[in-house]
């Protein structure tokens, strides 16, 4: 089962190679030192939405494999996890605008900006985190503390396969 959900897993980061590369030629720098959306920046844009989507999918997809749900359970899980995807994909928001932001100004990085970036991406780390709590708390409310600490290991997995794939293909700062 896990060699199952490792290998959807694994596609997931397929649909995430190119992410982070994309986004490094979304804007321009207007002289006043302000972004404008390039042409590039609108098919970006578009991609990231399908790329979600498709993210979104494969993730339910894993999620399916590893919980191993009766039909009785599954009628309790998938209403309580769209409604953590729904608030995830809030968050994740917070993520990519950091990252367009990031990509458009890393290679004249100030030390303000880098701050700016730094703390951005640790209140998303922190909103996230906060969020999954909150679900485990309802599944574990709805369904048992197993069945809540099975959707919190996956969904963490998921997560960590996920930030890798981000972070590793982001320029490190200053370089």
């Amino acid at each position: 089962m896990l060699k199952i959900g490792a290998a959807a897993a694994a596609t997931i980061l397929v649909f995430l190679t190119s992410f982070p590369s994309l986004l490094a030629t979304t804007h321009t720098q207007k002289a006043e030192g302000t972004s404008v959306a390039t042409p590039n920046a609108q098919n970006v844009d578009a991609y990231i939405d399908l790329l979600r989507k498709d993210v979104r999918s494969q993730k339910s997809g894993v999620m399916s494999e590893i919980m191993q749900l009766d039909p009785d359970e599954a009628a309790k899980f998938w209403p309580i996890y769209r409604d953590y995807d729904a608030e995830l994909t809030k968050v994740n928001d917070l993520r990519i605008a950091n990252i367009k932001e990031y990509a458009a100004s890393y290679k004249q990085l100030t030390d303000a900006k880098a701050d700016e970036l730094i703390r951005n991406a640790l209140s998303y780390q922190k909103q996230r985190s906060e969020l999954l709590s909150k679900y485990y708390e309802r599944m574990k409310q709805e369904m048992g503390a197993v069945t809540a600490a099975r959707f919190v290991q996956v969904e963490n997995q998921l997560l960590m396969i996920i930030d890798l794939q981000i972070a590793s293909s982001l320029p490190i700062a200053g370089t």
